[in-house]
């Protein structure tokens, strides 16, 4: 069966992002070079609002519009992912990183003694004690299953489904009794539909907004994907541990922090807040 022309667009667009989603930028001349590429890139082209964002401005003038997917708890959860450092910047995420943002409070000697080994490695480096993480809980409105990469959103039944993304940033911690990961990110059916069971709910009230998918493999092009985005603006400390076992093993298949992309700051590029 051939599949439907939107679900190959689809597709692509997703497959893109997956296969560059770990580049990793240089300095402020890389990032601001880039934000002028993007623009370029995007000139008159239709883009609909773009992610991530920095969350204390609420200014935007993209004219596209489309619809607030639903509530998560009436969607499928697809796929959970995690960057290295925050994409957003806000809350208590606004200390600069190399690229992306960090927790901007401060750990314990404890809580900040470093790991005996990193943990999630790849070949940017892995994760230690003190290290921020941006978690995204993704969901669709197709019938899907939790599954690897985004290409788990999209099914050949529902060409275009709506997509959101519960986003909590975490600071890893030498902690056996801070957060666990495999419970923040424990699966199952509720009322018919696939579900993260744990998406913390004391981390502040979300922060929605409409953008799109990220990454680094956008960041000098626009990303056609539509995402009603949920970003909490506290900071959950995690037990780095913990996050170093889920990386071992689970559903979706991930074993490291992706890259982020940069900051999405020109306003024809941005959807107005409320």
């Amino acid at each position: 069966m051939k599949t439907p022309y939107a679900l190959t667009i689809l597709a692509l667009a997703v497959s893109a992002q997956v296969h560059a989603q770990d580049a990793h930028h240089g300095g402020s001349d890389t990032v601001a070079a880039q934000n002028a590429a993007l623009s370029r890139n995007t000139e008159g082209k239709g883009y609909g609002p773009q992610a991530p964002r920095d969350l204390s401005t609420r200014a935007g003038s993209n004219l596209r519009v489309f619809t607030t997917a639903p509530a998560a708890s009436k969607m499928n959860l697809c796929n959970i992912h995690f960057h290295k450092n925050a994409e957003h910047k806000g809350g208590e995420f606004t200390t600069p990183a190399d690229s992306g943002f960090k927790y901007a409070g401060k750990l314990t000697p404890a809580e900040a003694a470093p790991l005996s080994a990193e943990v999630c490695p790849n070949e940017h480096g892995g994760l230690q004690a003190g290290d921020t993480i941006e978690l995204h809980y993704v969901h669709s409105t197709a019938q899907v299953s939790p599954g690897p990469t985004l290409n788990s959103c999209l099914s050949e039944a529902d060409s275009n489904p709506q997509l959101r993304v519960e986003a909590q940033v975490m600071v890893l911690v030498n902690d056996a009794k801070a957060a666990d990961f495999a419970e923040l990110t424990k699966l199952g059916e509720v009322g018919g539909y696939q579900q993260a069971l744990h998406i913390p709910k004391h981390t502040g009230k979300p922060i929605q907004y409409a953008g799109s998918t990220t990454g680094p493999s956008y960041n000098e092009k626009g990303s056609p994907l539509q995402v009603s985005w949920s970003v909490r603006p506290k900071v959950l400390k995690v037990n780095a541990e913990s996050v170093g076992a889920w990386c071992k093993a689970n559903v979706f298949k991930e074993d490291h922090g992706h890259g982020v992309r940069n900051l999405v700051t020109d306003a024809k590029l941005l959807a107005p807040m409320n």
